[in-house]
């Protein structure tokens, strides 16, 4: 994302979210508890927008996706999204479901890590923002649940479909999205949803403390790899090594580079600058 802005001023408060930011980590936690964190249109096109903003600051190095109270973030609203779009034309429907996936985009194309900290259900839609996340972070009340089939609607939505099989395999993403049956912590570890399970209570903790690893490490570095991992997808094999010949000899000439061979020399550690 573009680091240019334009006239508009950045956004003092979010309404359907709460942001801390400190020393390059950004905390993001979905703050609806009394619903499970569940989303409306209006957190949704806040956690759209807000991506965009600290893209274009570069004030931030890695995010925690958090939710407050019980659980991660049990999808959309039944009331005020479900309810709300039965009375929806198409056009507005296209709408609010292309809006959906461009939260799903805006964490695949923010230029830093992104963990999402699971603790009981993400379900819905908020299983699908813990899907899009560089890294998730569970403990062992986490549950998983692709329910989109369950209300009568496709699997495939806010890009599951292209995700899911990508982290998991195409066989358990035809199971979890078809099915809709929830996976329990210990499965999702096993088939590779979970990227680190921690004790009982101290996935935000574990969150937080990767973060803080992935913020003090070479940032731009970082970037350039989850820009990689998502470009090269579906590039050939010829396409993929050419743009990492190109990448690495654009880090090659970067101040982050140069620092290495000095603190290797000098016998410290490296004090990365993010370019």
């Amino acid at each position: 994302m573009s680091p240019f802005t334009g006239s508009a001023t950045r956004t003092a408060r979010w309404e359907h979210l709460r942001v801390d930011l400190a020393d390059g980590v950004a905390t993001v936690t979905l703050a609806r508890p009394d619903k499970l964190n569940a989303l409306t249109f209006g957190a949704y096109a806040d956690l759209r927008d807000l991506l965009a903003e600290l893209s274009r600051e570069r004030a931030v190095r890695a995010l925690v996706l958090a939710g407050e109270g019980r659980g991660f973030c049990s999808g959309g609203d039944v009331d005020e999204i479900i309810g709300a779009t039965l009375s929806m034309d198409t056009a507005q429907l296209l709408d609010f479901n292309r809006m959906t996936g461009q939260v799903v985009r805006a964490v695949r194309e923010c230029p830093f890590p992104v963990i999402a900290a699971v603790h009981g259900v993400a379900a819905g839609a908020g299983a699908v923002l813990a899907l899009a996340a560089d890294f998730r972070v569970a403990d062992p009340s986490a549950r998983f649940a692709f329910l989109f089939t369950r209300v009568g609607l496709s699997g495939g939505d806010m890009g599951a479909a292209y995700l899911l099989p990508r982290v998991v395999g195409l066989g358990h993403a035809t199971r979890l999205l078809m099915l809709g049956d929830p996976v329990r912590a210990p499965e999702a570890e096993r088939i590779g949803l979970i990227s680190e399970l921690t004790d009982e209570g101290h996935a935000d903790e574990a969150a937080r403390a990767l973060a803080r690893r992935l913020a003090d490490g070479p940032a731009l570095a970082h970037a350039q790899t989850k820009a990689l991992l998502t470009s090269e997808l579906d590039m050939p094999l010829a396409a993929a090594v050419e743009l990492d010949a190109s990448t690495q000899a654009l880090l090659m000439n970067g101040e982050d580079y140069a620092e290495f061979h000095a603190a290797f020399t000098e016998k410290r550690a490296p004090k990365w600058r993010g370019r």
